[in-house]
């Protein structure tokens, strides 16, 4: 579950992080790779030494999800565009795969809530269910979500509800060919079924348009009230834990779908009272407060700042200075590219008051990253810690995008990264391939593999979370080497396979997706085992050993290594120790 919690958020009851969402089985620590140097110094060094120790004091609570969305008359290609983070301390970073299939009359799903994976019950199957690639299908329908809670005596008190959120996604992906059917499954199955989860946004994106679902259940009423609108081909969006919709015309049945019950019931309830045309989903079903708008519809400003002049009024709204709230869409000052989107998953509220390398909390290496808990108190008052778009506990994320110029096998592209978003690679994956690459098996969060691309990546980002802006520059251009490469290569490769499909030739197709989808997993694990080592090496010991421009490591002319340098610490810190300390440390003469 994907939810921020905040001194001062909506009631809930505790929220189990997605740790056993699918049954998962333990990676062995077998070594395939040729480079058997590199994983050696892992295994004897980070392994059991700092780097295990990091991980033991990190904290497992639950923080948040975020979607970025930009329609596909937003973007630089008329891709639609759509992002989502699961954000949680206990989630194993893994490539979601279910095959396409069909079902005898009278076959069973069997549900299970994707947060602890107990069983919620079973439902009918359909007689054909489609291929699914993380959050994408081969119709290039991709679902995404972040959790928002909502009033705590709306959450399901029968025990008899069925479909939980994931549940929602992942079913809906399996049945559905545009977004419009999704949104038709999704909210179909909750009344006929029963909801059992919280307050929810959804994002349903296809290759034409993209829509946002909130949704929240009825306590001792089965199903869920909820709301959909979607978003205008011009515009950007975003949702963080916060639902979003508020005044919309409720008569515009093309672009606003929304229960029967929506305001009746709120109505009832007493959590609206007002004229119907006033009727605002957002306020009538969830609290907003200083603290969900600074941690969670910040994150979505940050975003629309990239793109708009104009974004920065809503500052007011996300400090609490006002309470004129952030509009649900906007439309951008120029057009968002695929590197744009990904760059934009990677904020830390750069350029913004919420700047989170340069106050004390960034400590003498000007790191972006604050440990939870996220609040904390100090002479009666309580303060919090900026809760960024990137996080240190992000298990995956994606960017997907749906591109109606192409077969849907080759139009569907799903760029997927492990680990934190800022540190990670997106790799892309066509929505037809039919084989989970090595690299991205599901795995254990216990169970440490160096042939894992989601442990491999929390090698390298937990290295930088302790010495940031020494080592950011050495993990970008393996980053950005990698990724542009990816971007760079579609082109040829979309061609490529557009000419498998129209030629009927899926047997082709399939073998070029599954074929290059492997390849790019071992090249990005590759590349980062290796630069968990090259770090390690580079700044062991506090010192930073000297390279040159292609960052190999400078010997000197006798054959032997040069001397590293002593970078020490920021002016900030020395000045820090003598304001705690005093003299105790002075020299005197």
């Amino acid at each position: 579950m994907c939810l921020s919690r905040w001194t001062t958020a909506p009631k809930s009851t505790a929220w189990p992080a997605k740790d056993n969402a699918y049954r998962v089985a333990r990676q062995g620590d077998t070594t395939t790779s040729p480079t058997t140097k590199t994983n050696i110094i892992m295994k004897q060094t980070l392994i059991y030494g700092a780097f295990a120790a990091a991980l033991a004091v990190m904290p497992s609570a639950a923080e948040a999800c975020t979607n970025l969305i930009a329609a596909k008359g937003a973007t630089t290609d008329g891709s639609v565009m759509m992002t989502y983070s699961a954000d949680s301390h206990n989630l194993f970073g893994f490539l979601r795969h279910s095959p396409a299939a069909r079902h005898e009359k009278g076959a069973v799903r069997k549900i299970f809530e994707w947060d602890t994976n107990k069983p919620l019950g079973e439902i009918p199957e359909v007689a054909e269910t489609y291929n699914v690639v993380g959050n994408m299908n081969e119709h290039q329908v991709s679902i995404g979500e972040s959790t928002w809670g909502g009033h705590e005596e709306l959450l399901d008190t029968t025990g008899n509800s069925v479909m939980d959120y994931g549940s929602l996604i992942y079913v809906a992906l399996e049945r559905s060919k545009t977004a419009r059917e999704a949104l038709d499954v999704m909210t179909d199955l909750v009344a006929k079924y029963g909801y059992a989860s919280d307050g929810e946004s959804f994002t349903i994106a296809d290759k034409n348009e993209v829509w946002v679902l909130e949704m929240i259940g009825k306590g001792a009423e089965k199903g869920a009230v909820w709301i959909a609108v979607r978003i205008p081909d011009n515009a950007i969006t975003g949702h963080a834990n916060e639902p979003r919709i508020r005044k919309v015309n409720l008569k515009d049945k093309e672009k606003v779908r929304h229960s029967k019950d929506v305001i009746s019931f709120a109505r009832k309830r007493g959590y609206f009272n007002g004229k119907d045309e006033d009727f605002s989903f957002a306020d009538a079903y969830a609290v907003h407060d200083a603290g969900t708008r600074r941690g969670c519809d910040g994150r979505v400003w940050s975003y629309f700042r990239r793109f708009s002049k104009d974004a920065d009024k809503y500052f007011s709204w996300i400090n609490a200075d006002s309470d004129e709230p952030m509009p649900l869409y906007i439309v951008p000052d120029r057009k968002v590219s695929l590197a744009e989107m990904q760059e934009a998953m990677r904020d830390h509220f750069e350029g913004t008051p919420y700047e989170m390398t340069s106050d004390i909390g960034a400590g003498p290496y000007h790191v972006p990253y604050r440990w939870r808990p996220m609040e904390y108190e100090v002479d009666g008052k309580k303060y919090c810690m900026e809760r960024a778009i990137a996080t240190q506990q992000t298990g995956w994320s994606y960017v997907s995008q749906s591109r109606d110029w192409l077969p849907d096998p080759v139009g569907g592209l799903f760029w997927f990264g492990t680990d934190d978003t800022n540190t990670s690679v997106y790799m892309p994956f066509y929505c037809g391939m039919t084989e989970v690459p090595a690299e991205l098996a599901e795995g254990d969060i216990n169970t440490l593999s160096l042939n894992s691309n989601f442990w491999v990546n929390n090698i390298v980002a937990n290295q930088a979370y302790n010495r940031y802006d020494q080592m950011i520059p050495d993990i970008r251009k393996v980053q950005g080497r990698l990724e542009k490469g990816f971007r760079e290569s579609r082109s040829a490769r979309d061609n490529e396979l557009k000419a498998k499909v129209e030629a009927g030739d899926k047997a082709g197709y399939l073998k070029a997706v599954n074929a290059e989808g492997a390849s790019i997993a071992k090249e990005a694990t590759d590349a980062y085992r290796d630069l968990a080592g090259y770090l390690f090496v580079k700044y062991m010991d506090g010192n930073v050993k000297k390279t040159d421009e292609e960052g190999r490591f400078i010997k000197s002319e006798y054959g032997l290594p040069v001397y590293p340098t002593f970078p020490g610490y920021d002016k900030r810190y020395y000045e820090n120790i003598v304001k705690e300390t005093g003299d105790r440390f002075l020299l005197k003469n």
